[in-house]
């Protein structure tokens, strides 16, 4: 497909990469040279300098024959006027990014009369990506599949687990309804096979539906108790979103800000959360309200330094959970070097959303994807696929489909019931089918077998 992205900060840059790995013909459109000449050295994609709202920078681009426009640029305003013109010069479909939440309560308005087909907003996926978070607190990262009835758990391995040192093939026995889908062991992302043993240390995708899943971890000893308090570092969009996410649910919050404007506007926005004014990142403030004690510590201020130094000292004091938000995507690799292991980036969250529209809208006819799932630093990729009748996998025993060496079918979900498969198993049409393969190795899911030409 032909693909513009108006906006080469880190999340065009991010889109422009992937998306340019998995064949599409990318057009980046920014006013900042340096950020063009970077991506121009760096990727495979055409680059114009220049502003994404205006006609003559958009008609240069070829945005006629443009199939889906995406402009994330810093300014939300701008990101609507680019789908607009974008729509009215040919451009098919339409992604923008908006950020404020005043624009949240008019959403579906501002898409119909903008002709925009989809709006993204980074603070508030990920909110929600940390209101999954809470519900384990042991747990890295959580992700759910085909509605919520399948989720995918990061934990690491304690040495006193049950689970080490025993063949896969064996677990599966003892846990059947459970798929370990994927494991990170001396910074080398693994998709285990049967004969794979689980060793101290590693982090490990277990993979089931909830009840499953919590089943499991209470059998590890793991406290799967749902949290009850946290404290928010920060008073920015993420910390309304999840705010508004955790209300009802019987966690008790407290949230320092240290603007008093902010702080007025927060109390008056958030009946059910204590807003303290204060420097969050001070030692002194945070002892005083007993960061040592809270349940989940979670920082969210713009700067990844002060969040990352105050999730240290959180979990030093002995936060039973710490998450850290960061802006800048090379940050995450020196995380867990740390001792921080959940963090969430915003930057991250959108681009991951986006990839996984512009696959969708790039379905072959054999099969639908209605979601990917970056994991493990982005090493690895979990895909759920909706299989349609016709496709050529279908109605075949998994042992004789041949599947390709580092991709795993982990679940099927089937008439809403979940199926661990085995050799014997196959899909039908129908069939949400959620795999995990190394990225950017699959893209639609006849890419995961490898189906004799003959076959129908």
């Amino acid at each position: 497909m032909n693909i513009t992205i108006v906006g080469d900060g880190k999340v065009g840059y991010t889109l422009a990469q992937r998306l340019s790995e998995d064949g599409h013909d990318i057009t980046i459109i920014d006013k900042n040279a340096e950020a063009l000449a970077r991506a121009s050295e760096t990727l495979d994609v055409m680059c114009i300098r220049g502003n994404g709202a205006n006609v003559r920078t958009l008609i240069e681009s070829g945005i006629e024959n443009a199939d889906i426009i995406i402009a994330v640029t810093g300014n939300d305003e701008l990101n609507m006027v680019c789908c607009l013109a974008a729509k009215q010069l040919g451009a098919k479909y339409s992604i923008a990014r908006i950020r404020d939440p005043e624009y949240t309560e008019s959403l579906t308005l501002l898409q119909d009369k903008l002709d925009i087909d989809q709006v993204i907003n980074p603070e508030r996926a990920t909110a929600q990506e940390i209101s999954r978070l809470l519900r384990f607190p042991f747990a890295i990262n959580i992700e759910s599949f085909a509605h919520g009835r399948v989720e995918m758990v990061e934990f690491r391995v304690e040495p006193t687990d049950p689970i080490i040192g025993v063949p896969l093939s064996k677990l599966n026995g003892r846990h059947p309804r459970i798929q370990y889908t994927a494991v990170q062991r001396a910074g080398e992302a693994i998709i285990p096979d049967g004969s794979f043993e689980i060793a101290a240390g590693d982090r490990v995708y277990a993979t089931g539906d909830r009840e499953s899943i919590t089943r499991f971890f209470k059998q590890m000893g793991k406290d799967t108790s749902r949290m009850k308090s946290a404290m928010m570092i920060g008073g920015g969009h993420i910390s309304y979103y999840l705010a508004r996410s955790l209300a009802g649910m019987g966690v008790r919050l407290r949230l320092i800000e240290i603007s008093d404007k902010k702080c007025a506007r927060l109390s008056d926005q958030l009946d059910d959360v204590t807003i303290i004014c204060a420097d969050g990142t001070d030692q002194e403030v945070l002892d005083s309200e007993n960061v040592g004690e809270c349940g989940a510590l979670i920082c969210l201020t713009d700067r990844d330094e002060e969040n990352i130094i105050t999730g240290m000292y959180g979990a030093r004091r002995g936060a039973k959970k710490v998450i850290v938000k960061v802006n800048r995507l090379n940050t995450l690799e020196v995380m867990e070097d740390l001792g921080i292991e959940s963090v969430v980036s915003p930057k991250l969250t959108t681009a991951n959303v986006i990839l996984r529209s512009v696959r969708a809208l790039n379905n072959s006819r054999n099969s639908v994807v209605e979601k990917v799932y970056g994991m493990l630093g982005g090493k690895v990729e979990a895909y759920e696929f909706t299989a349609l009748q016709g496709a050529p996998y279908l109605n075949i025993p998994l042992s004789q489909l041949n599947i390709r060496r580092g991709v795993l079918v982990s679940v099927l979900v089937r008439d809403r019931k979940n199926i661990i498969p085995f050799g014997s198993d196959h899909i039908a049409a129908g069939d949400k089918v959620i795999l995990t393969a190394k990225a950017g190795s699959v893209v639609n899911l006849e890419d995961a077998f490898e189906i004799p030409e003959s076959r129908p």
